[in-house]
């Protein structure tokens, strides 16, 4: 993406995300804030009940993942000294990104046929909670309401008569995808404007990449004409497979197993846990048989299970051909081998000189690593982007007078 310049006008996580994957690629990508209050994303203390600020420090990471390797300009858009700013940063741009809202769009002239007059090659780039079209173009959305909830996930991973909804595993969970996807959709964008000269407009909504994100669900309920049946899974196992789903080990951590053909990976299993005389227990001795006494086994797996703790599992079960996997939290996701191997947890340098880490997105190019920069503080750098933009010194003090930059 070297060469390419993005102007984005937004906040939050869902739009700013698609940013940060394209600085990812090398993309020249200039944040415009709100010359007084910013991103309001910078005003969050907590979130989902934790602390988001890195103590005696500038480190941000809710700002920092999804505007790392971005620089940001302050500029008051009510104020028509700053739209001057913006109309010429527009001329300079390849990508025009938003989520601001159609109302929001119009008061401000940044509407696709305003951006177009200014810029007829520019593509226009709009993120949203439920789409461009329809009676919600002006409805407000989070994931955790236009992915999460309206987009099926919510109900997908919540048992029948539960006393409450279940809520998204992680802060920004839906706009992490949905940042991803604007990203492929923009690089699928300047490809056309490449090959055959015509620009474009990309629309992803919270909500379309919520339903993508159950598809296999919601194509089976269009079939059927009705909505799934909740699933009634046994405790253990599968109704015809011991040796899929969860089983909790003796310091109460899980482990995922995934193994789809139990005939050919009960005997394996058997043998790696120490228990052979399974493979000619005449109950499972065939593939048959451990179909048919599938929730037998089960139970036996999870007595086997709970015998050791989560460590030693690990290890044992390392080499293993059937398909498991430790179930982890936050802090072993980052520090994941393998993640850490392919350079999916990249070293970034803070604001104020230290070492911090984050996560990278998960594309890659050519085996090699992404370089990750820090995301911008505030407005800072906004004397060199109006520098660039050939503004002379008088000019910038100005519109800082004015109030137009900061």
């Amino acid at each position: 993406m070297q060469g390419v310049r993005v102007l984005e006008v937004a906040q939050f996580t869902f739009v700013p995300a698609a940013g940060a994957v394209l600085a990812d690629w090398g993309a020249d990508v200039i944040k415009v804030e709100h010359a007084e209050t910013g991103d309001a994303q910078r005003g969050l203390v907590r979130l989902l009940g934790l602390d988001v600020l890195s103590k005696g420090a500038s480190f941000f990471p809710i700002m920092e993942g999804p505007n790392r390797g971005k620089r940001s300009i302050g500029l008051a858009l009510e104020k028509p000294e700053a739209m001057e700013v913006l109309h010429e940063l527009i001329r300079n741009s390849d990508v025009f990104l938003t989520n601001f809202l159609p109302r929001a769009r119009k008061k401000l002239g940044i509407e696709l046929e305003d951006v177009r007059k200014i810029n007829p090659d520019i593509i226009v780039v709009r993120g949203s909670g439920f789409g461009q079209r329809g009676e919600e173009i002006d409805k407000g959305g989070y994931d955790s309401t236009a992915f999460w909830a309206r987009g099926g996930s919510g109900d997908g991973v919540t048992p029948e008569g539960s006393e409450q909804l279940l809520g998204m595993p992680s802060g920004a969970y839906g706009d992490s995808m949905g940042g991803m996807t604007i990203a492929g959709g923009i690089a699928a964008a300047l490809y056309k404007r490449a090959t055959t000269g015509e620009t474009s407009v990309v629309d992803v909504s919270l909500l379309g990449v919520g339903a993508w994100a159950t598809q296999f669900s919601v194509n089976l309920a269009l079939m059927a004409g009705q909505a799934l049946p909740k699933r009634n899974a046994p405790k253990h196992g599968s109704a015809t497979n011991p040796l899929i789903g969860t089983y909790r080990t003796s310091d109460d951590r899980w482990l995922m197993f995934s193994m789809l053909q139990p005939g050919k990976y009960w005997p394996e299993f058997c043998t790696v846990v120490g228990r052979e005389d399974l493979i000619t227990d005449e109950r499972f001795d065939s593939v048959e048989k451990i179909m048919a006494n599938a929730l037998e086994a089960a139970e036996i797996v999870a007595e086997i299970m709970e015998s050791r703790p989560y460590d030693e599992w690990v290890k044992l079960f390392e080499g293993m051909d059937g398909q498991w996997a430790a179930v982890q939290n936050a802090w072993e996701v980052g520090n994941d081998v393998s993640l850490v191997a392919n350079g999916q947890i990249a070293d970034v340098v803070d604001a104020d000189g230290n070492a911090q880490k984050l996560v990278v997105n998960p594309v890659q190019f050519d085996e090699t690593d992404v370089s990750l920069t820090r995301a911008p503080q505030f407005a800072e750098h906004t004397d060199d982007i109006l520098s660039e933009l050939g503004l002379s010194e008088e000019r910038l003090i100005e519109l800082k007078i004015a109030g137009a930059v900061t």
